[in-house]
């Protein structure tokens, strides 16, 4: 990390950068502010700062990002349990199957929902959300260790660009942190 560039100026995103631009920019951020750090809590409270300022710098009406993590107290069940986000107040608990992260980190497969309205199992956390994408981050044995979940105010709200970049996100989470 440079000396000279404090923590904040990380969330700080040019508005003439396109989309995979600032995208990218997220990525180089969270690894820079991850160098030499290894804690889940602390990297993904930073990503999802990260995420919820660059998707606002694009004029997406974004109204939740962070992570659901699996809860590995659970011993009967596959859950997740709430993360480091930005946002509303969340769902605290989610099932594996149920909803589009459960359905994420059960298929262990990116959902890109441009309509929650018409994903048969959607959990309403906030009513206000149209579309949502859910990426699954998946460690060494294929194991669903979380997911990244983006909320939007907007239908359509995400594409395959931003598919693969926080797909991109989501390895380089496995590598930078200890769970």
């Amino acid at each position: 990390m440079e000396d000279d560039k404090h923590h904040a100026d990380y969330t700080t995103f040019s508005a003439s950068q396109s989309r995979e631009e600032v995208l990218q920019t997220v990525i180089d951020s969270y690894e820079a502010l991850t160098t030499g750090q290894d804690n889940w809590v602390c990297n993904l409270a930073n990503a999802s700062s990260l995420l919820w300022h660059a998707y606002h710098s694009l004029n997406v009406n974004v109204n939740w990002a962070g992570f659901y993590l699996t809860d590995k107290s659970v011993l009967d069940k596959q859950e997740l349990i709430l993360g480091p986000f930005q946002g509303k107040v969340a769902c605290q608990q989610i099932l594996f199957g149920r909803g589009v992260c459960g359905s994420a980190a059960s298929e262990k497969v990116t959902q890109l929902v441009h309509d929650v309205n018409k994903h048969p199992n959607h959990i309403a956390c906030d009513g206000e959300t149209k579309s949502e994408i859910v990426v699954p981050i998946l460690d060494e044995s294929n194991n669903t260790v979380g997911v990244i979940d983006i909320d939007c105010l907007d239908y359509e709200g995400f594409s395959e660009v931003d598919q693969k970049y926080l797909e991109e996100l989501a390895k380089l989470i496995i590598k930078t942190c200890k769970f």
